[in-house]
């Protein structure tokens, strides 16, 4: 089996573990990170009415204005951590639940987490 295909099946037994004890309210609604090797995207789920309530992502217009070629992936990360934050605060969401998807909690997950909480969000 090749080491690709093993990642992905530790990451999928991952993510079914955090998932099956993390659900989205309206009151604390689920954070879920996703990521791919250019860019990484976050969003806020109630997963009760099954609505998406707000995202961020590199490819946003306001983060996409700050990214340079030589912005380096954590620094993205903390971009969206930011925007997320912001649009959370927005909709009036203070608190969510930390869903990391299976991604183990370092580097661009960790950074994207950081500057959410930094940015005002509270988990």
């Amino acid at each position: 089996m090749k080491s690709n295909d093993i990642k992905k099946k530790r990451r999928l037994r991952r993510k079914l573990s955090v998932r099956k004890e993390i659900s989205g309210t309206p009151d604390k609604p689920r954070m879920t990170v996703t990521k791919s090797l250019k860019h990484i995207y976050a969003q806020i789920i109630d997963d009760e009415q099954g609505k998406t309530l707000a995202f961020a992502s590199t490819l946003n217009k306001d983060v996409a204005e700050k990214v340079t070629p030589k912005t380096k992936k954590i620094e993205k990360s903390k971009l969206v951590g930011a925007a997320i934050a912001k649009a959370a605060i927005e909709k009036n969401i203070k608190k969510v639940a930390f869903d990391r998807n299976g991604y183990l909690y370092h580097g661009r997950i960790k950074a994207l987490a950081d500057a959410a909480r930094e940015n005002g969000l509270e988990f």
